[in-house]
């Protein structure tokens, strides 16, 4: 097998999104039936009041990640081989943050579920009679979770050793969401899993080194 054909074997592979979907769907259940109990017990209202708050907040802030994906954009060399890998690295990074806010929004639009307080922590759904194209006061999925995992994970496909940095910020700004009782676990728990979905999609869609690294292999030094 050529490493082309091992390529392009790898990226018509989708075992580890079955299983993601899978994991994700196991993960949601169980969230769901610890949800109440979360609700009542997992609250600080002054979280964003301190810096660590307000730090994780933002992973879910698409700025945030456009900001690391012109950080990356601009990192390589000066050849142009190390430009277009960069390019391509920042869109991936700012991509999947983007893709992750789009698909939470319209996951919210066909879910319909309410934030907690709105029902003092019980279910609560919207009728798609009712702002049928608003997702203000929606919640699930949770957007600044699947922001900030749909980041996080393209971080940790671009650059693996620092896959601990970036999960373990988008995870605490998951968390924050749910002290601050702006969401249920359940709403962040199928929010970081459909983020990880994202960045694997597009991955396979565009690989974010693999014709540059190649071409890179035979230009001189």
């Amino acid at each position: 097998m050529t490493a082309s054909d091992a390529t392009d074997h790898s990226r018509t592979d989708l075992t580890p999104a079955w299983r993601a979907l899978g994991l994700t769907a196991v993960a949601f259940a169980a969230a769901c039936l610890v949800d109440p109990w979360v609700y009542q017990h997992v609250h600080d209202p002054k979280v964003y009041e301190r810096d660590w708050g307000r730090l994780l907040r933002i992973m879910g802030f698409l700025g945030t990640w456009a900001a690391l994906a012109v950080a990356v954009a601009l990192h390589e060399g000066t050849a142009p081989v190390r430009r277009a890998l960069a390019r391509r690295r920042g869109f991936l990074l700012f991509g999947s943050a983007a893709l992750g806010g789009i698909v939470a929004e319209v996951g919210k639009l066909l879910l319909r579920r309410e934030r907690p307080e709105a029902h003092d922590g019980a279910y609560g759904f919207r009728a798609f009679a009712d702002h049928t194209w608003s997702t203000s006061g929606l919640a699930l999925p949770s957007s600044h979770t699947l922001v900030a995992i749909g980041g996080a994970a393209m971080l940790a496909r671009l650059f693996p050793r620092a896959r601990w940095v970036g999960y373990t910020l988008a995870v605490g700004c998951a968390a924050t969401r749910v002290m601050a009782r702006a969401h249920f676990l359940s709403d962040t728990v199928l929010a970081a899993g459909l983020g990880w979905l994202v960045a694997f999609a597009l991955t396979r869609r565009w690989s974010p080194a693999d014709d540059a690294m190649r071409r890179d292999a035979v230009v001189p030094g």
